[in-house]
């Protein structure tokens, strides 16, 4: 009987330790949505140059911002700005120097999203494709990478399963 405790025991914490080791090793990744949004600290003024120049010569697409759209809201200039830099963000590889705007932009995890002005993230464009057919964006979504999730579902199920055998060999 001690012999079936020692085993499960054994096995169990193998399967505990497993997905941590994996994931160290690079076996398993995290991915952060991000979105490229105005500092709340910037200046009106060099907020909205920077806005000028994201939907001017940058080329972010800014028709969801202007009137009509369901981002427009012409009394709050870092919502509009934030809007235009991420898609700015996102069509230009998503690095450090594609969220900058004179240092009046950043990188957040947090989603800039409110009311019908949904913001696509960087895990969205990697999921999906963005395309600007007619005058409003659309955002075609792909399939959903669920491969993470379902390792912690059944990694979950797994240790109860063991949790309930130990008890069941200790009786």
């Amino acid at each position: 009987m001690t012999h079936n405790l020692f085993f499960s025991l054994v096995l169990y914490l193998s399967l505990v330790s497993l997905p941590p080791l994996m994931a160290q090793k690079g076996g398993g990744t995290v991915v952060t949505e991000l979105w490229c949004v105005a500092k709340n600290n910037a200046d009106d003024a060099a907020l909205q140059g920077a806005l000028d120049w994201a939907c001017g010569q940058g080329g972010a697409d800014c028709t969801r911002i202007q009137q009509g759209g369901p981002c427009y809201d012409p009394s709050d200039v870092q919502k509009t700005a934030s809007y235009a830099f991420n898609d700015y963000y996102l069509k230009h590889g998503m690095t450090d120097d594609a969220c900058s705007f004179s240092n009046t932009a950043a990188l957040t995890s947090l989603n800039p999203s409110y009311g019908d002005c949904k913001f696509p993230s960087s895990k969205t464009v990697n999921n999906a494709s963005i395309s600007s057919s007619g005058s409003m964006g659309t955002l075609g979504m792909g399939p959903a990478d669920l491969s993470a999730s379902h390792s912690i579902i059944a990694h979950s199920w797994l240790s109860l399963l063991v949790l309930v055998h130990l008890f069941l060999v200790s009786l």
